[in-house]
């Protein structure tokens, strides 16, 4: 995050922070170091000021992508797709990490893959219960530069970002809140990211 920006010019959004990703079907490396990395960054950004009178508008908007699968899914093997199942709605596999929930609100939390047959890697294609994307409420917040965090790096975090930065918005990658499949997989990803205009930091 730029230190001269203005908070409320500035989100965060965590990618698939949920159980399936960090102890589950589909657990990935670094996972619960990228909780409790996750959890500092927004402690560190978010000192109370004592008055949240206005709701998402007055504090550091955290905005949360998640995973939330029907049971059928196209992307899972025994659906002829790439992985074991995961994020199965209401399972505990499908929800955000205990650490991160103090954070979250119903508004800011956006869901995706929850069609059947389409799988979807970036968060910009999620939906809250509200059905507002996440281009909406972005721009509703008038937010001009987003840090992105989350799971797994090669995957959704990448294609997050992208779409992110395809949008117009200044994007930042926060290296040590990411969990990943592989370390080979993650120092590519990072590296296409920054060769795209992305600041890891």
């Amino acid at each position: 995050m730029n230190s001269t920006s203005k908070q409320n010019d500035t989100a965060l959004v965590v990618v698939d922070m949920l159980n399936d990703f960090i102890d589950g079907t589909m657990a990935c490396l670094n996972a619960r170091e990228a909780v409790r990395e996750t959890a500092a960054f927004i402690d560190s950004i978010t000192a109370d000021t004592g008055n949240d009178d206005e709701g998402i508008f007055g504090r550091f908007p955290v905005l949360f992508i998640c995973d939330h699968h029907p049971a059928d899914h196209c992307s899972f093997i025994e659906n002829g797709g790439t992985w074991p199942a995961h994020c199965v709605r209401e399972t505990r596999g499908s929800a955000i990490h205990d650490l991160l929930m103090p954070y979250v609100s119903e508004e800011l939390t956006f869901f995706k893959g929850c069609d059947r047959d389409k799988e979807q890697y970036s968060g910009w294609e999620g939906v809250n219960r509200a059905g507002q994307s996440l281009e909406e409420i972005l721009d509703l917040l008038d937010i001009d530069e987003v840090v992105v965090c989350g799971i797994a790096t090669e995957f959704c975090v990448k294609a997050t970002a992208e779409d992110l930065l395809k949008s117009g918005k200044k994007v930042s990658v926060l290296e040590k809140a990411l969990a990943y499949v592989s370390p080979d997989g993650h120092t590519a990803a990072l590296e296409a990211l920054r060769k795209e205009g992305i600041r890891i930091f």
